[in-house]
């Protein structure tokens, strides 16, 4: 059983996915909270596999509960998923630069927001491809930060180059054909790379990627 916290300062929106997620045999909502302090105390009491939380909220804001979920050790096996009104914007990219696990656009067809608690609970391709692309793009458009990730070094060859095809979108199944390795092989580079880089996710090593270095975004083509 999948359990999920909804994090949303809107009633009838909170509502609104309980009533998506309570007809699916393999999820349960254990908890709804209206705003990031809420959502904290409620993820340590009730230990989800998934919370939805909303970016914009009173008291705290989905960000700064991203924050505090991400720094506590004991709440390290709970994904946060972003959602979002606007897409990819500077908070959402901090959100994940903080440990999210990725985001939604709140206007997401039903089906598709209860297959992203299934994935996100699995804990892997949890940034699909057209959201890392809508990542790249931001860093295509924004200057480079001043200071890099430390970490590059401590990966494999091998390693560096799972973590770029991962930061231009591929799947596992695209890495490994890409790497001419067997699909187990390909997720093994990736969660090694994970552990070194202290990443919680693949949204993380998309953004260690583009920090470091190790990939560069493409320049904007000209008309």
């Amino acid at each position: 059983m999948i359990r999920v916290l909804l994090v949303d300062d809107q009633p009838l929106i909170r509502s609104g996915f309980r009533a998506l997620l309570d007809i699916e045999g393999d999820i349960e909502v254990v908890a709804e909270a209206a705003d990031g302090v809420e959502a904290v105390a409620l993820a340590r009491e009730h230990l989800p596999d998934v919370a939805m939380v909303d970016i914009q909220m009173p008291v705290a804001d989905g960000l700064e509960a991203t924050r505090r979920i991400a720094a506590d050790p004991a709440l390290a096996d709970v994904h946060v998923v972003i959602l979002t009104n606007y897409g990819m914007d500077e908070y959402v990219l901090e959100a994940l630069r903080a440990g999210a696990a990725g985001f939604l656009v709140k206007d997401v067809q039903p089906e598709d927001f209860v297959h992203a608690v299934r994935v996100a609970a699995r804990g892997d391709a949890l940034l699909a491809p057209s959201v890392t692309r809508a990542l790249i793009d931001h860093y295509v458009s924004q200057p480079s930060p001043a200071d890099a990730p430390l970490g590059l070094a401590e990966l494999t060859n091998r390693e560096r180059e799972a973590v770029a095809l991962v930061a231009r979108g591929m799947t596992n199944d695209q890495v490994a054909e890409a790497m001419v390795i067997s699909v187990l092989t390909a997720k093994t580079h990736i969660n090694r790379a994970m552990t070194k880089l202290h990443a919680r996710d693949r949204a993380q090593l998309v953004v260690f990627a583009y920090e470091s270095g190790l990939v560069a975004p493409r320049a904007p083509r000209r008309a």
